[in-house]
Formats: structure tokens, sequence, C-alpha cells
């Protein structure tokens, strides 16, 4: 439960400690009052609304601290003039205060230094359109703001910019297109040091579903370009308007084509990974051979992946990699890395070649069994992004994975320019108990892309859809929902 009420800050925090009540004379006025995590955020919310020293917040009546459900302790909502001579509207700024590390005292994040992140390393805000009329800030968006930082505290996957949000649901519960979020760097607001660490803001901005797919099949830095060139889709500041009625592409057709199509061709996607709906069968071995051949065994629970898999699948997911210009998925024992279902830059990693194998794999994940035919199993809103891993992944020499949202399950596709696979040309289908990869090559892959286009049209499309290469001994099959709700899907 939250409860809003006026603060300029909020208090210490501890059970019985009283509600702030904010002093015109500056936020340095009473620093003991404040953590001081807190106390470094909140002076740069000072910093940018000196003549608001009591925004309204919306606060977790019983903190995360103390076995609430709601990791943000705050959400402070300021009323912000806009730019006109930038063409910036007048629109209610939200931020976050709970991602980084407030206390420095345990209770929610660990103390480590105060050279690197403070906490997650982040918070969160959010720029809305003021309604004319509108006395005061709507709250919905403080709940928005919950549900990534609990998507955050029990994921460990931090955000950053340019990653992109599938919500499948208007913001603000309303009939609203915007449905999705991309995250940028906040325009105003500046990265604070704080004596736990760094903190970093990143705005959340409201996209609709052609956007959000754009940025899928592009960047997510792309497209938050093209909305800053279009004052009502954003503008420089990237503000949302939830009446927003028209895409980006419906208000100038010749963004689709001229860039987003062009910079697809040419850069590539830099999704590399998404949670979704996906299951495979190793279809080389009889059914009954449960203890290694399958990957999904009806009737009984599928084997866990270890840890160290578990980490490398976080880290393809999170990034596209490359080192002397070739993709790379990252070494097994790459250490824990944050971020899942992101859309992000590439950056250098050392490849597994660089190190020895012997003295980095542990015994269980030395063998690797190579199969000889899978079939793979998608819903349909997985399904529909095979042609972007195809064409925006696998033809610029990169990898995608599909992480199980309802199991360990994992699948990911490499190309013959990915170095570190355990999937080859020899044997394309390979896999680590319940991770799965296949290589293509690229040949292969203009065959399936001219195959599945249908994907491409869903509102065409009846379910189930199967696509089979027998010579490959690879079967695709589209799936209805339930299919994969069911615990013997």
């Amino acid at each position: 439960m939250e409860g809003v009420r006026p603060g300029g800050g909020p208090p210490a925090g501890g059970p019985g400690s009283g509600s702030a009540s904010g002093s015109g004379s500056g936020s340095g006025s009473f620093p003991s009052l404040f953590p001081p995590g807190l106390h470094g955020i909140y002076g740069e919310c000072r910093r940018l609304y000196p003549d608001q020293p009591n925004p309204l917040q919306v606060t977790a009546i019983l903190k995360y601290w103390l076995g609430g459900p709601d990791p943000l302790d705050y959400v402070s909502m300021y009323r912000n003039l806009g730019n006109p001579a930038l063409n910036v509207p007048e629109h209610w700024h939200y931020v976050s205060f709970g991602l980084s590390d407030l206390y420095g005292d345990n209770r929610v994040h660990e103390f480590t230094g105060t050279d690197g992140p403070s906490g997650f390393g982040f918070e969160l805000t959010f720029r809305l359109k003021r309604e004319t009329g509108e006395s005061a800030p709507p709250t919905w968006p403080a709940e928005l703001m919950q549900g990534l930082a609990r998507y955050v505290f029990q994921s460990e996957n931090t955000f950053c910019s340019g990653d992109h949000v599938s919500w499948h649901s208007p913001l603000d519960n309303s009939e609203s297109r915007i449905q999705h979020m991309l995250l940028t760097e906040d325009p105003q607001m500046q990265p604070v040091q704080t004596p736990f660490g760094v903190v970093t803001f990143l705005q959340i901005v409201g996209v609709c579903t052609e956007e959000l797919h754009a940025a899928q099949q592009w960047n997510g830095q792309g497209i938050l370009e093209l909305l800053r060139t279009v004052p009502v889709a954003g503008g420089p500041w990237l503000i949302t308007d939830m009446r927003r009625g028209e895409t980006i592409f419906e208000i100038d057709p010749h963004l689709q084509q001229e860039r987003v199509d062009k910079g697809i061709e040419t850069d590539g996607s830099n999704l590399s990974g998404v949670s979704a709906k996906c299951a495979w069968d190793d279809l080389s071995r009889p059914p009954e051979d449960d203890e290694d051949s399958r990957s999904i065994c009806i009737g009984t629970q599928p084997r866990r992946l270890s840890g160290k898999d578990t980490e490398q699948i976080r880290e393809t997911l999170r990034r596209g990699l490359e080192i002397n210009s070739k993709p790379v998925l990252p070494p097994i024992n790459a250490q824990r890395q944050n971020g899942l279902n992101l859309d992000r830059a590439p950056s250098r990693k050392d490849s597994l070649e660089s190190e020895s194998s012997a003295a980095i794999i542990p015994h269980e994940l030395i063998r690797t069994r190579q199969l000889e035919s899978v079939h793979l199993k998608f819903n349909q809103e997985s399904g529909a992004l095979i042609p972007l891993c195809l064409r925006g992944r696998l033809l610029h020499g990169r990898h995608f994975t599909y992480k199980s949202i309802t199991g360990d399950t994992a699948i990911t596709f490499v190309s013959t320019g990915v170095e570190g696979a355990f999937a080859t040309e020899e044997h394309p289908y390979a896999a680590h108990g319940p991770w799965l990869q296949i290589l293509l090559t690229e040949e292969f892959v203009e065959r399936m892309l001219e195959d599945l286009e249908d994907l491409n049209s869903p509102e065409e499309f009846k379910l189930p859809k199967e696509y089979s290469w027998p010579e490959k001994k690879l079967k695709v099959s589209i799936l209805p929902d339930a299919v994969f709700d069911s615990p013997l899907h």
C-alpha cells in the first residue's frame, strides 16, 4: 500500500520516525534528518526545483526492508514548466528513491564502496505531459515505477539507456496506445556521487507497440532519437503524452523507410535476447530416455540450469558481444551480469579461447550433448521475433537467445561468426542440460526467412502452425499460449 503526502524529503526512515516537513531554506539545512544516499538524490532534485521544497510524494507505507511489497521508499512528483523556446510543454516530473542505496547500512543494498554504483546504480524518472486544468500530478506513474523496481529487485537485472520494456497494457490502465516503454538518460538530472556510490537517472518513455517493435528490430537509441524529433511524440525531453493517438510512423511515414529500415539493414538489431514462452525437444532419442535426451520431460520437472549456465545466458541476453570485430558468446565462467530481456549497445568481452578451458569449466559443464534433430516451440509473440532473430542478428554475424519465463529452458541461435559457442557447423544442435544452441548458416537463414514470411502477418495467423526442414532435421511450431501454461507442455 502507498500513501501520498507532501514532504521536502523522506526522513531517516526507521520505525517510529516522524514525517519530514521540508524547509524552504534548502536541502542542506537539516542534513542529519536524511540518510546520506537519499540526501544526495534529494539535493539534485532541489537543484532543479528550488521553488518546490515540499513536492507531493507517494510513499510505501510498509517499507520494503520491513517486509513490504514496494521496493521504492518514495516517489517525488514535481511540476516542470517545460521550455517554450525548445517546444517543451509543461509536465509532471517523477523521481524514484530506492533502487540506489539510500541508507548504507545493508538493510536493502549491500554496501560495496563509494567508487562503484550505489545499489543498482540508478533511479527512475518519468515525465508526463500535464493536462489542461490539472492541478495535481496523477499517482499512477508511481505504481508503474514500483512495478519496474519489483522486476529489478526480483531478477537482479538492471536497466540501461536504450533498453525497452514490453508492458502490453496502457501504462495508465486507460485505452491509450502508449503500452510499452523505452529507457534513456534524464535530460536534466545529472549523476550524483553519494557516500554509497554513484547514482544515475534513467527516464521512462512511453511508446506505442509499433515503436517498440521498431526498437526491437533496430535499436532503442535509434527510436529515441526519432521520438526527439517529433514534438507530439516526446520532443527533446521525451515527455510521455498518454493521449497521443498516432505513432511516429503515422505522423511521418518516411521515418520507417528512410531511417528504421535503412538502420536495420545497415546495423542489424541490438536486441540479443528476450524472455519468452518457448520449449524444445530432442527428437534424436526416444522419449523414454529421460536421463539425457530431452530438455522437457513429460510428467517430470526439467533439470535446472547450473548457476554458471544461468550467468552465461544472462550475459548473452544482456548484449551482443564483439572481440576483434567478431561477435562472441561470453565465457561460461563469466561473472554475474545484470540485464535480461534488454536491448542495448554492444561492448567488448574476452572469448572462451582467451583462457584455459580446463581451468574455467567445471566438471558438470564439460559434457555437451550433440543432437541430431530438434523441435522448437514458441508462442505467437515469441515466434513473431524469429524473423528479427534471423535477419537482424544472425545475418549480421550475431546471436539471439530465448529464455523461458515458465522454466529453465533456453534456446540460443548462433551464426557461424560467433566464437565461444558449443554448437558447430559439424554439429549444429548442441545442449547443456536445458540450454540448447542452434548454429545456422547464412544460406539456411535466407531460406528460413522465405519460409517464415507469414510470421510477419500475425493478423492472418492461425494456430497451431508448423514449419519443417526435414533435411536439416529441424521443426518449429507456433502454439497457443495455453500450451506453455500447462506443466506438461
